[in-house]
């Protein structure tokens, strides 16, 4: 009998991808014996106004730097190839009906999870998806509850990711990039010298200067 192929979503902006992201990835990996993770930046996420100064094709070039000597993670322009605003629901529909023989994973942060219901067609994202969730250890009992919750509504799927927590984000790496200090250790290297050379993250003095924590669909 043939063996579904277990494949991970990562999702995301990726602006910058930093090592949070990539253990997060190698965890679920490693956790729930995936083939392969696929990096997924989106294009036009609608709960978040992406930098003027950072490029798509930036934030693909940093991710594929980053992800470049792991072989089980994967580079995907899912989103990017689709035109206006990008809802999960619509990739996990595409990737689904193109890749019969596939499982989907789709690996998220804890804010996530307390948003999905907020998302369109929650109930068809979850149908469609196991959800690995990530949380914080002052989180564990809160998430619990809310893990428990989705998936008795909705019937779903939802596992609790084993990852070291990694308190980095990037918007305190772009905060540090404007202000001179060092984001050495945060994200690869090669990450890192990309930023620099193509001066990224030096003329975002508009930025609110914060995460945006409405409603979201997934980054982490």
């Amino acid at each position: 009998m043939h063996r579904q192929r277990k494949v991970g979503i990562m999702g995301g902006t990726f602006n910058p991808i930093h090592f949070g992201h990539l253990l997060l990835g190698e965890t679920a990996y490693q956790q729930f014996a995936l083939d392969e993770v696929l990096f997924m930046p989106t294009k036009n996420p609608y709960y978040k106004k992406l930098s003027n100064s950072v490029t798509e094709e930036d934030r693909v070039k940093m991710v594929q730097l980053a992800i470049k000597d792991n072989s089980h993670f994967t580079f995907s322009g899912e989103e990017l190839d689709r035109e206006g605003t990008t809802y999960t629901v619509e990739t996990l529909r595409d990737l689904t009906k193109r890749n019969p023989d596939c499982d989907y994973y789709f690996i998220m942060g804890a804010d996530s999870l307390y948003h999905i219901e907020s998302w369109k067609d929650t109930a068809q994202v979850l149908k469609m998806a196991v959800i690995l969730v990530a949380g914080r250890g002052d989180l564990s009992s809160s998430l619990n509850s809310q893990i428990e919750y989705i998936e008795n509504k909705y019937d779903a799927s939802i596992h609790f990711l084993n990852s070291p927590s990694l308190q980095i984000s990037s918007n305190d790496i772009r905060r540090r990039v404007q202000t001179g200090e060092s984001i050495r250790y945060l994200l690869p290297r090669d990450v890192e010298d990309y930023i620099y050379e193509h001066g990224l993250y030096r003329e975002d003095k508009n930025e609110s200067g914060r995460d945006q924590k409405g409603l979201k669909e997934p980054v982490i």
